[in-house]
């Protein structure tokens, strides 16, 4: 993945305008905005023109504002203003704020598994497409802090909201199948052991970047290794690599011998 020009890959994108103020007590409702019009004054009639523009910009700032509060500091007000309309459409399209945190989450889901599906594991030989996986989901992390951010919330609720969704199985199938026949051609072809699941694979994967990344401030100090500089990142990513596929039998790069952070 390319960093954008004058930014290293490793600096995480902003989740979200740090200046927005958390709620103290209850959320209360406005007077509603004059018609065509949000809080601020914004006019709202092209989004009305263009719903579904709408709904892309609502849960774009809906993502940023749980990201960066967590589902009960986030405020519907500001998730309304940085979309550029009044929070009566914002109900019109999410109902409620339980409901556009689910379709957050179920979106977020979807933008992974998306860019997953043009990985195309299935046209790749089994090693280089288990290498590339492991890459994509490491780099994905790290271009995506908000993901993370959001999966933390969700845990801490105990998937209480993710519960009610119609959708998430049936997004992750595909990955699935395709892992399971990707390993099943390793094996046949003697680069892989026989016996993996590849949804235990799968969630190994994703934990060893997971973990790292959403505790290396504390483990920064506690083995006092700068865990955040480029070059930790970067060799973190290969290590991942290295274990997954060591598991799965293929041998590491000569160079992988001694790495250190």
């Amino acid at each position: 993945m390319k960093a954008q020009a004058g930014k290293s890959r490793h600096d995480p994108p902003a989740l979200a305008d740090r200046d927005v103020a958390s709620p103290i007590g209850p959320e209360s409702r406005p007077l509603l905005p004059q018609p065509g019009k949000n809080r601020r004054g914004a006019s709202t009639t092209g989004a009305a023109r263009d719903p579904e523009r709408t709904r892309a910009a609502i849960l774009a700032a809906a993502t940023r504002e749980f990201a960066a509060h967590g589902f009960g500091s986030a405020r519907v007000d500001a998730i309304a203003d940085r979309a550029q309309i009044n929070k009566r459409m914002l109900y019109h399209y999410f109902g409620n704020k339980e409901d556009l945190y689910l379709a957050v989450l179920e979106d977020s889901y979807r933008g992974i598994r998306s860019a997953e599906r043009k990985l195309h594991l299935e046209a790749l030989p089994p090693e280089e497409g288990m290498r590339r996986l492991v890459t994509f989901t490491w780099e994905y992390f790290l271009e995506h802090p908000e993901f993370l951010s959001l999966l933390n919330t969700e845990n801490l609720m105990q998937a209480r909201h993710l519960r009610r969704s119609k959708h998430i199985e049936e997004l992750h199938s595909p990955l699935v199948g395709v892992l399971a026949q990707t390993l099943e051609r390793g094996a046949r072809a003697g680069l892989f052991r026989s016996d993996v699941d590849a949804v235990q694979l799968y969630i190994t994967i994703a934990s060893l970047g997971f973990f790292y990344l959403s505790n290396r401030w504390t483990l920064s100090k506690i083995f006092g290794r700068d865990l955040h500089s480029g070059a930790a990142l970067d060799q973190r990513g290969a290590h991942v690599v290295d274990v997954v596929l060591g598991y799965l039998g293929c041998p590491a790069p000569a160079t992988s011998a001694g790495r250190e952070l």
